[in-house]
């Protein structure tokens, strides 16, 4: 079983940048892929971002695209996500979540294992 921790997060202005990280324990975490999911008050969990199991595809939902950029280090067991241009709509609670899929997938649903989350404010 994979467990997950994310760090990271914090109050930031907008257009400023922060790099989230996703700490894995467990056997075969390279074998798993991984997604980014933010939730915001009174709205629904969604997906951010997501990479395959060795990094070769990622996945962005459109609002951040050009903005953030996830990545991994199989090495360090380590996941992140680079986000850049920062707006208020991006502040959200973040997770970090790993699915057995190795090439990721942007459905919720497929995921079996998540962070506790880290809060992401950006203020105007």
């Amino acid at each position: 079983q994979v467990r997950l921790v994310e760090s990271g997060g914090g109050l930031v202005q907008a257009g400023d940048s922060l790099r989230l990280s996703c700490k894995a324990s467990g056997r075969l975490f390279d074998s798993y892929g991984v997604g980014w999911f933010r939730q915001a008050p009174g709205k629904e969990r969604e997906f951010v971002a997501g990479v395959s199991f060795n990094g070769g595809n990622t996945g962005y939902t459109d609002s951040v695209k050009g903005r953030f950029l996830i990545s991994r280090d199989n090495a360090k067991n380590t996941v992140y996500l680079q986000m850049n241009s920062l707006k208020p709509e991006d502040t959200a609670v973040y997770y970090c979540a790993a699915t057995r899929l190795s090439k990721g997938s942007r459905n919720l649903s497929e995921y079996g294992a998540w962070g506790q989350g880290t809060q992401v404010t950006v203020s105007s």
